[in-house]
């Protein structure tokens, strides 16, 4: 459908032009003589974005917006007024105008103002949608477990998500953070404010400040406009930093600054912006430990660490299993347009004797796995990947595996099988995510992607990574 825009202007040839542009622009057009004829056309049809001259007869642009904002609040506005006389523009902008563009006008930046207003409504929007979605996604109904330890875990996230603390989440990868900080803001009192995810092992050191705090144009070589950091977006509301132990010291010490001071400062900007944002942070790294070794602030780890929550591994909550496996197959009926009944005795032994060391995530991923490959209504023990129905061990070749005899062996070709083999595994477990097996391996993502390039594994490039 195209975009509805209402030109409200008493000079004709004004709405003439804007009309004619707006046109070729691909956009469907309605002109107004003045405010009040705009208004009728308000209250008779949907429009996306209203421009409207702020000096006319009978109604002028101001009274039109304040009648929108109070009638019609999701209406965009764009105000038109001449050079030099900007002050009626800002004071329409103090009452909810998006933008206004100056008389006479500059055609391509006409354009872009419209381009991105229709956007901005566009997102605003979608976030209604999603932060409706996001409310039912995420109640505590949606955090499967019946375990003594996920019933502490539930009792704890519905004291904290009435408080305003930082909390700090902790936990092996695919225990469900993200799940749980989603929880406590979205059950919480900022549940209609934004909330905003940063990962923070998944961006270069050299974007990390920009992402987070913005910049202001001209500051570096690519930023050709002033930008808003995440901080910025998040204002008001939660800013999730996920994988908090992957920062570099350097944005620790500005992220501290932030937490404490309560202001934020733009790369290449000169003058503080006041921030009001609630931190929720998580990670599946040991942070005291990085403390002890000089890699993490201690004075950031307090600051993040008010109140904190420990999610138990699957492995310690296994009287969850039959739970989450009929919650992800009845996810995965619906997505899939299947009729998956449940899973056999036999195959729930074998799921239950299994360690799941990529946790939640894994089983999630090993019931969706199961079912595209099921053709039965029950999911059976020969549908189980090998490494369930045939459980082990990680396997490492031991010296009754391996024969040294006079003739001797390629000491460094065996251990790289073992390597590979290793590798393999681990990316199974972590569902094919290479960062995830990084994890699950103990190293880093350097180490992984110079591993994984060596034995042809792929590369780990634009892989994203949730918990």
């Amino acid at each position: 459908m195209k975009p509805r825009i209402l030109v409200v202007d008493d000079e004709e040839s004004i709405r003439e032009f804007l009309e004619i542009m707006l046109k070729k622009e691909g956009y469907e057009v309605t002109t107004a003589v003045d405010g009040a004829e705009g208004k009728e056309f308000i209250q008779k049809k949907t429009f996306d974005l209203v421009i409207s001259d702020l000096q006319m007869p009978r109604l002028n642009g101001l009274e039109l917006l304040k009648y929108s904002k109070e009638n019609y609040p999701d209406l965009t506005f764009m105000m038109i007024t001449a050079f030099g006389t900007t002050e009626s523009a800002v004071e329409a902008m103090k009452l909810g105008a998006y933008d206004y563009i100056t008389k006479p006008f500059k055609i391509d930046e006409v354009r872009l103002n419209i381009s991105n207003a229709l956007r901005t409504q566009n997102l605003e929007v979608e976030n209604r949608v999603l932060r409706k979605e996001l409310k039912a996604t995420y109640s505590f109904q949606s955090i499967v477990g019946n375990s003594e330890s996920m019933h502490k875990i539930f009792d704890l996230i519905k004291r904290v998500s009435q408080a305003p603390s930082n909390v700090l989440i902790t936990g092996e990868s695919g225990t469900g953070k993200e799940v749980v900080a989603k929880a406590i803001h979205f059950n919480g009192p900022l549940k209609d404010k934004p909330f905003v995810t940063i990962n923070c092992g998944a961006i270069p050191e050299a974007l990390m400040e920009s992402e987070m705090f913005g910049h202001k144009k001209g500051s570096f070589t690519s930023a050709i406009a002033d930008k808003a950091g995440l901080f910025e977006t998040a204002n008001g509301g939660t800013l999730f930093l996920d994988e908090v132990g992957e920062l570099p010291l350097t944005i620790q010490v500005k992220l501290l600054r932030a937490i404490q001071e309560r202001v934020i400062r733009r790369v290449g900007a000169n003058d503080d912006i006041k921030i009001d944002v609630r931190i929720i942070a998580a990670t599946n790294r040991n942070l005291e430990k990085m403390v002890d070794d000089g890699s993490f602030r201690q004075d950031l780890y307090y600051r993040l660490n008010v109140i904190q929550i420990q999610l138990p591994s699957l492995r310690q909550r296994k009287d969850d299993i039959p739970l989450l496996i009929n919650h992800f197959i009845k996810k995965f009926n619906e997505r899939m347009a299947r009729s998956i009944q449940g899973v056999s005795q036999e195959a729930l032994e074998l799921l239950m004797k299994y360690d799941f060391p990529g946790n939640i995530r894994e089983l999630e991923n090993l019931v969706e796995r199961t079912m595209a490959l099921e053709s039965g209504s029950i999911i059976l023990p020969e549908s189980l990947p090998p490494i369930v129905s045939t459980p082990r061990g990680p396997k490492v070749a031991s010296s009754h595996e391996i024969i040294v005899t006079p003739e001797g062996l390629d000491i460094d070709k065996v251990l790289g099988q073992i390597e590979k083999e290793l590798l393999v595994k681990a990316i199974h477990v972590a569902g094919g995510t290479k960062k995830r097996a990084a994890r699950i391996l103990k190293i880093s993502s350097r180490s992984m992607r110079y591993r994984c390039e060596k034995y042809n594994l792929g590369s780990m490039e634009d892989e994203g990574d949730d918990d």
